[in-house]
């Protein structure tokens, strides 16, 4: 196969470009493209996140979540310190509002301190107050190791480099069939087709139509959920000095509605989660019926819905009514107001469900014949990217004998 690739890794945001970055630095004289289907990097879910550098207090101990959120945050703010790329680690306080809340913080604190979380603390009302005088709550922990960045730059310093190291980054190259071959795998994109060796999957949204076009079966599908944001008006932002998180469900992967300041100045408020009707739905309006369909015709999504019902209902609400996510809001805000939120972004955050209708929770990686395909890689995906690149690799390396000679 003259002209082939070494491996090509479809899907240029942020953990694809960690994923590109290690391979240069590992293996230097491979031969290594990044297809990416839209007209610049980051575009979907690294582009659309809250911009939060996790510190790892929500994930269970000994799973991938833990082992790469510390040691991730940890090489991505030397990444960012190297390359002068602007971060703060300003800390947040997770609040307590009911005592039934509070075994589920206790269990918060334990993971933290199980995953080498540093500087943590227990705070009482007045130390919270201190941190945030205009929050309300029973018990809070505060964890100042948390804090905020601009993801799409992080990004678009890993593609530089990777450019500078010789990798190659095609734009506009939408996957739209692979054929397996005896020497490797025949990309087929809106731009021609590409051929490699070895594939590294991490289309995000579209991962699992990725895998499947690879012949893989992967037991889940992604079912995309839409996180809306409200913004403070320029002369509220006052009310939030760093990041007001509520206590999670523990039941379910996402964090509740919550205050978020942004490196660039603003603060958010959100996000829900409801349903959306397109892969890339960032409005209420959007619609394609494949994705829809895709949803829809799932098991595993009605098994998820029966199960969790309730809480959709009420995340539907939110979406819908301004006064409902206001009244949410206030629970750790009292003092705000519907005429202190501003409509602001919106974000989609590919959801991984198990054909038994389980929210998967964990990263999830599956090797099938020259393809390596990553499944589930939501938050604290941008936080860990460097130590999901580092690990993809040693994956990809085992599983395709790859050589740095």
């Amino acid at each position: 196969m003259d002209g082939t690739f070494d491996l090509a890794i479809i899907g240029g945001g942020i953990i694809g470009l960690a994923t590109a970055l290690e391979v240069t630095q590992r293996y230097p004289r491979l031969r290594l493209v990044v297809l990416e289907k839209e007209e610049q990097l980051a575009a979907h879910q690294t582009g659309h996140n809250s911009g939060v550098i996790h510190s790892g207090i929500y994930y269970k101990p000994g799973s991938l979540k833990a082992q790469t959120c510390v040691t991730g945050a940890r090489a991505l703010v030397t990444f960012c310190d190297q390359h002068g790329i602007p971060y703060e680690r300003c800390g947040k306080v997770v609040v307590a509002t009911t005592a039934e809340e509070l075994p589920r913080l206790e269990e918060l604190h334990r993971r933290g301190t199980a995953n080498g979380v540093v500087g943590m603390e227990m705070i009482g009302p007045e130390r919270l107050r201190e941190l945030e005088p205009h929050a309300t709550g029973i018990k809070a922990l505060h964890v100042p190791s948390t804090g905020i960045i601009d993801f799409p730059r992080v990004a678009r310093t890993y593609a530089k480099l990777v450019r500078e190291r010789g990798g190659e980054i095609r734009l506009r190259h939408h996957v739209q069939r692979i054929v397996r071959t005896h020497e490797g795998l025949m990309v087929e994109t809106s731009q021609g087709t590409v051929a490699t060796r070895h594939l590294v999957n991490c289309g995000g949204l579209l991962c699992d139509r990725v895998a499947r076009m690879t012949g893989a079966a992967p037991d889940m599908q992604i079912v995309p959920f839409r996180g809306e944001y409200y913004t403070m008006a320029p002369h509220r932002r006052g009310l939030v000095k760093n990041l007001i998180y509520p206590v999670p469900d523990p039941t379910l992967p996402f964090l509740g509605v919550h205050f978020t300041r942004t490196i660039d100045g603003l603060v958010e408020a959100g996000p829900n989660a409801v349903l959306a009707f397109a892969r890339e739905g960032y409005k209420k309006s959007d619609f394609v019926p494949r994705d829809l369909r895709e949803t829809l015709t799932f098991p595993g999504f009605w098994k998820m819905a029966r199960r969790y019902w309730y809480t959709g209902m009420g995340e539907v609400v939110r979406s819908f009514s301004k006064a409902a996510f206001v009244k949410a809001l206030q629970r750790l805000l009292p003092e705000l107001t519907a005429d202190d939120l501003q409509p602001g972004g919106s974000g989609v955050r590919a959801q991984a469900i198990a054909s038994n209708g389980a929210l998967v929770d964990d990263f999830v990686f599956s090797v099938t014949g020259k393809a390596l395909h990553v499944l589930n890689a939501p938050s604290p995906g941008a936080t860990a990217s460097l130590a999901i690149g580092q690990m993809i690799v040693t994956k990809a390396g085992e599983a395709f004998g790859l050589s740095a000679k």
